[in-house]
């Protein structure tokens, strides 16, 4: 565990910011490249991306506030003290706001940011596990790490829940990428596939932690979990029943995709004249054959 990677004088890097820094990048990589595959301006996706940290940070300090009251002010400043769903709700909030400002369809831009969003989502908790919180209950597996300046402290091991979280965040992308992507033909039905995904992953996940129980057995993070996986799945279907059938999205890049289009153009063109060749020929063999005939009556 190192909260500080490194203090250069009176400058101190900490793991978890570093990381936070290192998931926007990667979350903003992934959307730009999503917006091109989708004939959206890349630009768009930077400013959406800016506008995802702003939203994102204030939602997940105001989120940890909220549940826990006494923690004010001295929190407000504070590099911990971050809820991931209320950063999910304040940077989806800001990136709607700048989407519309740019006057950028909503529905393709969510699928092209859905797959960042679970990048970004792995570097965090990698972030938390380097800063020692958000761990779980005690365990004797042999991979149970100590967290003896974590928040909570602990002195024997418990399950690494960060990694696990980070793990399946990454199992995520990949089946957004390679299994949902090139398959969906809804518009918007990949960013709802990744909120039942994300929802799924943290319910099962929050077993292992140490959060209390506030109804039916479930967490708040669990019940909350539960609504994601409900609304993505709700979110889908809608999706299949009401929207209009569109191309998926290929993993090539736009110039594969126009060049075997055009290679298929040309070649179809070559194919063409070549039939229109033979049929040529074939008629005037045709006809010299009645003439033949003609002569020979």
């Amino acid at each position: 565990m190192h909260p500080e990677l490194l203090r250069i004088g009176s400058l101190t890097i900490n793991s978890y910011g570093l990381m936070m820094a290192l998931g926007f990048i990667a979350a903003g990589v992934l959307a730009a490249w999503g917006f091109k595959r989708r004939g959206l301006n890349p630009d768009s996706a930077i400013i959406g991306l800016m506008a995802a940290m702003v939203g994102g940070l204030v939602g997940a300090k105001l989120h940890y506030l909220i549940i826990n009251p006494g923690s004010f002010p001295e929190a407000v400043f504070s590099g911990r003290g971050l809820v991931w769903y209320g950063g999910l709700l304040g940077g989806t909030l800001g990136v709607i706001l700048a989407l519309r400002w740019q006057k950028v369809p909503i529905g393709p831009a969510a699928d092209a940011v859905a797959p960042g969003l679970a990048a970004g989502y792995a570097f965090g908790r990698i972030g938390c596990l380097l800063n020692g919180c958000c761990h779980g209950s005690e365990t004797s597996l042999p991979w149970g790490m100590v967290f003896p300046v974590g928040s909570p402290p602990t002195s024997v091991p418990v399950h690494p829940t960060q990694l696990y979280e980070s793990l399946a965040s990454l199992l995520i992308l990949g089946v957004l990428l390679f299994l949902l992507q090139p398959r969906l033909r809804r518009t918007g039905a990949l960013f709802w596939a990744y909120v039942a995904l994300a929802g799924l992953e943290r319910l099962l996940v929050e077993f292992l932690r140490i959060n209390r129980p506030v109804w039916l057995g479930l967490t708040q993070q669990q019940l909350i979990s539960v609504g994601m996986i409900v609304a993505g799945l709700v979110g889908v279907i809608w999706l299949y029943r009401r929207g209009a059938e569109v191309e998926p999205v290929s993993l090539r890049s736009a110039g594969e995709t126009h060049g075997a289009a055009g290679a298929g153009l040309r070649g179809g063109a070559v194919a063409g004249r070549k039939a229109g060749a033979n049929t040529a020929g074939a008629r005037t063999r045709g006809g010299g054959a009645v003439g033949s005939a003609g002569k020979r009556s």
